[in-house]
């Protein structure tokens, strides 16, 4: 599938460079992402994540990875796109930091849990800090696309007090994507409700750009 034709072409560019599982189903996540729109993660990590049966550990080392990767891209982003007004540069260190917030505390979870954490990939993000746009663009997709993560892997968890801690993390993802859609001058709820494309669409969408 060319670029060209991709519903969202930015996450395409997103590259995930490592071998663990969670680094594979980030690179999944991205791509059903970039073919059928953020909300089209939703089936392909639930089922991911129900055959691996690896439990609440395996869930949340998912989620670090979606963190580390929102981490790095806001990190980079405070460095390198030019043309932010100071809300919108105040606004990307005010999510840099949210995210590295996210990280720590998923960190610790899957710690007490008798877990360990998984290892940080590393990210390349093509032309999303190429300008302003760019960048404001490839956020609102990253954001959405991270909130529908959640929304897969929140049926598989286990623990009630986990399914909390998840739950309170997706909803600041969504208020970050309702933020830079503002700054975009975008509804920030466009719609009541986000349906998902069906699981095989999704699996047959991915297939082209997943590499091991």
């Amino acid at each position: 599938m060319a670029t060209s034709r991709l519903v969202a072409p930015e996450l395409a560019t997103i590259e995930v460079h490592g071998t663990t599982r969670q680094a594979f189903l980030m690179r999944s996540t991205l791509a059903a992402g970039a073919a059928y729109g953020a909300m089209s993660a939703t089936g392909l990590i639930s089922s991911a994540l129900a055959e691996a049966s690896g439990g609440d550990i395996d869930i949340l080392n998912y989620a670090l990875t979606l963190e580390f990767l929102e981490t790095e891209f806001y990190t980079q982003a405070a460095k390198r796109v030019k043309g932010l007004s100071k809300y919108e540069s105040d606004l990307t260190k005010e999510l840099r930091d949210n995210e590295g917030a996210h990280v720590d505390a998923l960190s610790a979870t899957i710690k007490q849990l008798g877990g360990k954490p998984t290892a940080k990939p590393m990210f390349q993000f093509g032309g999303a800090f190429a300008s302003r746009m760019a960048y404001l663009k490839t956020a609102t997709v990253l954001e959405d696309t991270g909130v529908s993560a959640y929304n897969g892997a929140a049926p598989m968890i286990e623990s009630v007090d986990v399914l909390a801690a998840a739950g309170s993390i997706v909803q600041v993802e969504a208020r970050h994507a309702a933020l830079i859609r503002l700054v975009r001058n975008l509804p920030p709820a466009p719609r009541g409700f986000d349906k998902a494309s069906e699981k095989q669409e999704i699996l047959a969408a991915v297939k082209p750009f997943i590499k091991a």
